[in-house]
């Protein structure tokens, strides 16, 4: 398989997630440095800055689990008073941020956000 096409199907399935599960605004896949690598997020949201806040939050998430021995990471979420922001690891080397409305059903939202952290997984 071609890094393009790879690349493609990554692009698809982000897309697919965010038009597809009811209450996304968008998602990024984005390195453990916070690079963006692939998006599908709003108009006029900053990538950079978006990627770069993900891989901070996965990196305290799991730097808070480690001190208080609480396992492995599965998930960060932040509720605000306008959403949600879910982050989750994505295989060794990246981590998938996902962008809610308040109206979010978060049972669906994770339960679909799993399922594209792993299929994106499986793509890198």
């Amino acid at each position: 398989m071609s890094v393009s096409t790879k690349a493609q199907q990554i692009e698809h399935l982000l897309r697919s997630f965010v038009t597809s599960t009811p209450e996304v605004h968008g998602a990024a896949l984005v390195s453990l440095d916070g690079l963006p690598l692939y998006t599908a997020l709003p108009a006029g949201t900053e990538e950079d800055r978006i990627a770069a806040m993900a891989a901070a939050l996965l990196a305290l998430g799991e730097r808070t689990l480690r001190e208080l021995r609480r396992g492995q990471l599965e998930q960060v979420y932040v509720k605000g008073s306008d959403g949600y922001i879910i982050v989750f690891r994505v295989g060794a080397e990246a981590v998938l941020e996902v962008i809610t409305s308040n109206q979010a059903k978060l049972g669906l939202i994770l339960l679909e956000a799993k399922r594209c952290a792993q299929e994106a997984s499986r793509l890198i």
